[in-house]
């Protein structure tokens, strides 16, 4: 036994060493308006693999969107952290960050144009198999994957953390051609028990293919190291929870494993 976890710590250790990830910032354009996004991938890897793409929080494309697209990076994946807001734009106050959401989903068809240009991006590049692709969406971005696999949007999975379940246009069977997992912070007052009630209800009526984890004690933003420091600042139940944060990375790569 000794001898195999030997073997298996050694492994590791060699694949660490070996893996290289590689990143690049890519800047696009979407009806006239400039974008940038964030790529990552290791090219120790060879042939094709699955792309994901990252979807920022309210606040806007930041640090912490490429630092999940180089960890996905680091388990095989292409990654690219997209840009829903432009180039520089990134809200230092909540009322600016609600701003910029709600003209996101004010505005479905220039979202939906966002997000494909994006999506376009990542199934184009070389190490893609373009036919495999999910999203990965924290807060807002997770919330927005979810809409837009409601529009019947060309995914394999969808994945929410810690982001809004409701709609005004349920689900109909058919409408989502997405695998959905769902990694909700059961004490987020943003994510009430009635909200996850219905959500569940609605993707059992939908026949959707679904899991959801909820994560007792835990509040919103609860993978974001540092959203205590917010919370506090602008009054706001923010919260890291190290054992949610923790869980949830581990159901995410169970998921695409299962996807792809």
């Amino acid at each position: 036994m000794h001898r195999f976890i030997s073997i298996v710590f050694l492994t590791l250790i060699s694949f660490a060493l070996h893996a290289a990830v590689v990143t690049e910032e890519i800047k696009y354009e979407v009806g006239g308006k400039e974008f940038t996004g964030f790529l990552a991938y290791d090219k120790s890897v060879k042939g094709k693999r699955p792309g994901v793409l990252v979807m920022h929080e309210w606040w806007g494309h930041d640090d912490y969107s490429r630092k999940r697209a180089k960890m996905l990076a680091k388990l095989g994946y292409t990654a690219f952290a997209l840009d829903m807001y432009g180039t520089g734009v990134h809200a230092k106050h909540p009322d600016d960050a609600k701003k910029f959401m709600n003209a996101i989903f004010s505005d479905m068809d220039n979202t939906k144009a966002r997000f494909r240009a994006a999506h376009d991006i990542l199934k184009k590049h070389e190490t893609v198999d373009a036919s495999k692709t999910a999203s990965l969406g924290y807060c807002m971005g997770g919330g927005l994957g979810l809409a837009l696999a409601r529009g019947g949007e060309e995914l394999d999975g969808v994945i929410v953390v810690h982001g809004s379940l409701g709609t005004k246009t349920p689900a109909k069977p058919g409408d989502i051609k997405a695998k959905i997992l769902v990694l909700n912070g059961a004490a987020d007052p943003f994510v009430p028990a009635e909200q996850v009630a219905a959500f569940e209800k609605e993707m059992k009526a939908a026949k959707v293919d679904y899991k959801l984890f909820n994560y007792e004690g835990a509040k919103h933003s609860f993978s974001v190291k540092g959203a205590d420091k917010k919370g506090k600042k602008f009054n706001l139940p923010l919260e890291y929870n190290k054992k949610a944060d923790q869980d949830s990375w581990k159901q995410i790569q169970v998921f695409l494993k299962g996807i792809f």
